[in-house]
């Protein structure tokens, strides 16, 4: 809370963008910014409070835009700066603020810095910026240590020096081509400094700050005693992620934020972290007083479909904290789409896209009716919320993409045993019908980056607009009572159990006069004493007897 009160962010509804697959406006196939600007609209309509935007910096796309090799400019497939500062001033207009993504772990090997690392030798000042060390073994021909790749393979390179032999290893916790920044050294955050400042000042409302539970790395460099990191679905404390040296990076990060005023638009500038982890009590250190505003809680993702399940994730994050602190998600633009990944019964893990295409179409009515009643917990749950472009439109995940199409590092590094995230980054469609489903303005244009399913303009937001049981109804409908009823946004909350631990029935009551139930059982189960239904996942989830259908959700007034 700020000086003025409540700050914008504690119960903020935040729309992620992933620009390249948002809105073409110029015909290339590839989602740009006067695309995003074109649509503000349909966001302010939708209801959200801000949008984040991943990245739209130059890059060679090695990693979908997060290998940034100019961290103060805009790629030209996706606009200039001109466009980025009319995208922050229209959407000032439509009361709707811009938070941009900080990608301070890594950069792009074609990063001038880093070219410059590759020029210069061993031991030099343009080396120390990043992570290079000799290798082991004779001739140095052995990684320094046994870190392996969150894409898969080594997490170490060896460079040729400028004398033609083989020479260090540099870092890179993910491809090959995004070199790890040294965070030990200086130079690295009086220069995320200078990004920081540059895109607040030039409106932004504040960051995503990626990969934020990693960045410092241990300096000894240990062996990793579980190198095989990648296939666990979170992160642990180790060598690499959650060192304690994070939290006073975050507190002079916090200074910066709070330097800028808070009166006006976009009032106070926030930062949200992207913190995996392995349990919500990892979380406790970026939540102390002074340091990050809020930090991803992902235990939405992660919870197993059952009432226990959600109840058991949502106790952990508010143990720690409200809401508007740890906001809430059930995905994001690096997991499956929650109407593909609700087909099954157990949450998010590395190989869930896999089980998707082993699984087909089988469930599809089950992922859907259990994606509504997820969209109701997660805008009614106290604090903040995101939503991941496409979620309001109830997108599945575009689980058999054809191996040529893929572009996520991922699937290359692994050789294809993980799938990877190309497949809820497809472009949205817009209509029913033409060539790319109005992804793209212009009447002629190239095919999307992604490609789009055959039937994807079901999908589409024209088709779901005059349909009041869609799921775009369902999200503005929900939005709307979200932003005008006292109970919702930031507050507490208290559970309501259930007549029995089997009935699978989630209930819990915000005041004043509000109560939430949901059904994640197999039977049909009673509702909770209430005056009148405010809103419900489905046309048919209360039932002639008043009770309540599996895999559907209710809000209540009381």
């Amino acid at each position: 809370m700020s000086e003025n009160g409540p700050a914008w962010w504690e119960d903020a509804v935040v729309y992620e963008v992933y620009p390249r697959s948002f809105a073409d406006a110029d015909g290339n196939g590839v989602g740009d910014l006067p695309g995003l600007r074109s649509r503000l609209p349909y966001l302010a309509d939708l209801g959200v409070d801000a949008i984040w935007v991943t990245p739209f910096y130059p890059s060679p796309l090695v990693d979908g835009g997060y290998d940034v090799s100019d961290y103060r400019g805009v790629d030209p497939l996706l606009g200039t700066l001109a466009d980025f500062d009319a995208l922050v001033k229209d959407g000032e207009a439509h009361q709707i603020r811009v938070i941009v993504d900080l990608v301070p772990n890594h950069c792009s090997s074609a990063h001038p810095l880093f070219q410059a690392a590759l020029a210069a030798a061993p031991g030099s000042r343009e080396r120390a910026r990043f992570i290079f060390r000799d290798g082991r073994g004779p001739g140095g021909e052995l990684p320094p240590n046994n870190w392996k790749s969150m894409f898969g393979g080594l997490a170490w390179s060896r460079v040729t020096e400028t004398d033609g032999q083989p020479g260090q290893w540099y870092l890179h916790l993910f491809d090959t081509g995004q070199p790890d920044w040294n965070w030990r050294d200086p130079d690295v955050p009086a220069f995320f400094d200078q990004v920081i400042r540059f895109w607040l000042d030039r409106g932004a409302a504040g960051l995503r700050v990626d990969v934020a539970h990693g960045i410092f790395k241990d300096p000894e460099l240990p062996d990793d005693p579980d190198p095989d990191h990648l296939y666990s679905p979170v992160n642990a404390p180790s060598a690499y992620h959650h060192r304690p040296e994070l939290q006073q990076l975050y507190r002079s990060w916090r200074a910066i934020l709070d330097s800028y005023p808070a009166d006006g638009f976009p009032g106070a500038r926030t930062a949200v972290g992207e913190v995996w982890a392995d349990t919500p009590g990892t979380l406790l250190p970026y939540l102390e007083s002074g340091g990050l505003p809020q930090v991803f809680n992902f235990e939405l993702i992660v919870a197993s479909w059952d009432a226990a399940g959600f109840r058991h994730a949502i106790d952990g994050v508010l143990a720690l904290a409200d809401g508007s602190r740890a906001p809430w998600v059930i995905g994001n633009h690096d997991v499956a789409r929650p109407v593909s990944r609700y087909q099954l019964d157990e949450g998010f893990g590395p190989q869930t896209v896999r089980q998707l295409v082993s699984l087909g179409h089988t469930r599809p009515e089950t992922g859907a009716r259990r994606a509504r009643a997820a969209a109701l917990l997660l805008l009614a749950l106290p604090g903040s919320a995101y939503i991941y472009q496409g979620e309001e439109l109830g997108l599945p995940e575009v689980a058999d993409l054809p191996a040529a199409a893929r572009q996520d590092p991922r699937f290359r590094r692994t050789h294809g045993k993980l799938l990877g995230r190309d497949g809820c980054r497809v472009p949205l469609p817009w209509t029913p019908a033409g060539a790319d489903f109005g992804f793209s303005e212009t009447a002629s244009s190239a095919p999307p980056w992604l490609p789009q399913p055959s039937g994807w303009g079901a999908y589409s937001v024209e088709a779901q607009l005059g349909d009041p049981d869609s799921f775009l109804s369902l999200y503005r409908t929900a939005m709307r009572l979200r932003r005008g009823h006292p109970a919702l946004g930031r507050g507490t909350m208290r559970w309501i159990d259930g007549p029995d631990e089997a009935s699978g029935l989630l209930c819990f009551a915000r005041e004043p006069g509000f109560v939430f139930a949901a059904n994640l059982g197999r039977a049909h189960a009673p509702l909770p004493p209430h005056r009148e239904i405010l809103l419900a996942s489905e046309l048919d989830a209360v039932g002639s007897d008043g009770s309540l259908r599996p895999d559907t959700a209710v809000w209540l007034s009381v």
